[in-house]
């Protein structure tokens, strides 16, 4: 048995080592399993099938102000991935931008650039600032490749290591929930956690430094998320919570303004 376990564990570092990338500008290791083509498809797909089930806002101002900073946004992660020799990391972005009518605070963004606003974010966003703030934050999840890290972790797991292609196949539910689950519909408890909270740190930086770089202030994120503190429901103990408790966040952010402010133009 002990033998046994001596082998898992080297397989386990093998494994690791041999698919591991790199975070842009943070440069965290990170486990990754899944080819950027396959999630991608599956992304596409999902996306798809989520603006047929969701009814698009017809406010034409707000969503012209979603298309724009969006747009902003990719242009100044494509002028940061151009400067480092990194665009081929973008191969398979075709971005889109959409505003979808729902009382839910939230936004999120698939890979290759799939991003969803939800009307309800708007009264906190308050301003083209305040969702240069948001949309950052999502943007900077699709980049870093969160969603195919979390899903790698799941991929191993809960189905052995299993190709994505393989299970899409094999187990087509499970895999579907494994990368809804990736993408924060639900909620998981125990090892995936602390991964989870390093993920949403990390949208913050890389966010702040995308919208820097897009031309919109990177200190109207300390008023954001002080109004998100504000707006309500009960708060789980940090080492409950996928994301950073409030006061850590808020923390973290000014921690890293300096950095970002860098990147800003006025």
């Amino acid at each position: 048995m002990k033998r046994i376990k001596i082998h898992l564990s080297l397989f386990l570092l093998t494994l690791l080592v041999y698919y591991c990338s790199t975070v842009p500008i943070t440069g965290r290791k990170q486990l990754s399993l899944i080819p950027a083509s396959e999630i991608n498809a599956l992304s596409f797909q999902q996306y798809g099938e989520f603006l047929k089930q969701n009814k698009l806002s017809e406010d034409k101002e707000a969503v012209a102000m979603v298309k724009r900073v969006g747009v902003n946004i990719q242009k100044a992660v494509e002028a940061y991935f151009t400067q480092n020799n990194m665009m081929n990391q973008l191969q398979g972005y075709p971005w889109e931008f959409n505003l979808v009518e729902s009382n839910e605070i939230n936004a999120w963004c698939m890979p290759g650039g799939k991003v969803v606003v939800y009307t309800g974010i708007l009264p906190l966003t308050k301003d083209e600032t305040g969702l240069a703030v948001v949309m950052g934050h999502e943007i900077a999840h699709a980049i870093a490749q969160h969603g195919a890290e979390r899903m790698s972790q799941s991929l191993l797991q809960q189905l052995g290591g299993m190709a994505l292609s393989v299970a899409l196949q094999n187990e087509p539910e499970t895999t579907r929930n494994i990368f809804l689950a990736a993408y924060g519909v639900g909620s998981t408890v125990g090892v995936m956690l602390p991964f989870s909270r390093t993920h949403e740190s990390e949208a913050d930086r890389l966010g702040l430094i995308f919208m820097a770089m897009a031309g919109y202030n990177p200190e109207a994120a300390v008023d954001f998320w002080t109004r998100m503190s504000q707006s309500g429901g009960a708060k789980m103990p940090e080492w409950l919570s996928t994301h950073p408790s409030d006061e850590t966040r808020i923390a973290d952010i000014k921690k890293h303004l300096p950095e970002a402010l860098g990147y800003y133009k006025r």
